[in-house]
């Protein structure tokens, strides 16, 4: 399975960005899809995370300005992210966790970078 995100980019302050992320698997091949996020030296941080069902939770330094939303039948996620603030600014990483034949595996993309000038 691989996982390849784009849409990443330099943005000024106040812009928008939308993350794109498309799985290379067999429909419904996940539970749950997300977004995460790391700043060189830190740790990787859970931006947002979609289930199957549609259920979605969201990091508290979203703040209602990112929207998540998938189509696991594509194996597909999205994160279309406004009022982009400069510590926003990291490579952002998706992944999904597998079910059925994939059942008990982490996949993760190779990450793409946004940078939010001020």
């Amino acid at each position: 399975v691989q996982l390849q995100a784009c849409g990443g980019g330099l943005v000024q302050t106040g812009g928008s960005l939308t993350l794109s992320c498309a799985a290379s698997a067999r429909p419904f091949s996940f539970n749950n899809m997300g977004w995460y996020r790391q700043v060189p030296g830190n740790q990787r941080d859970l931006v947002a995370r979609i289930t199957e069902g549609g259920s979605t939770n969201y990091a508290d330094f979203v703040e209602g300005r990112f929207t998540i939303s998938g189509d696991f039948a594509k194996n597909t996620v999205y994160l279309q992210m406004n009022s982009l603030k400069p510590e926003d600014t990291a490579v952002y990483y998706c992944s999904a966790e597998g079910q059925r034949w994939y059942r008990g595996r982490q996949f993760w993309g190779q990450g793409t970078e946004v940078t939010v000038s001020s």
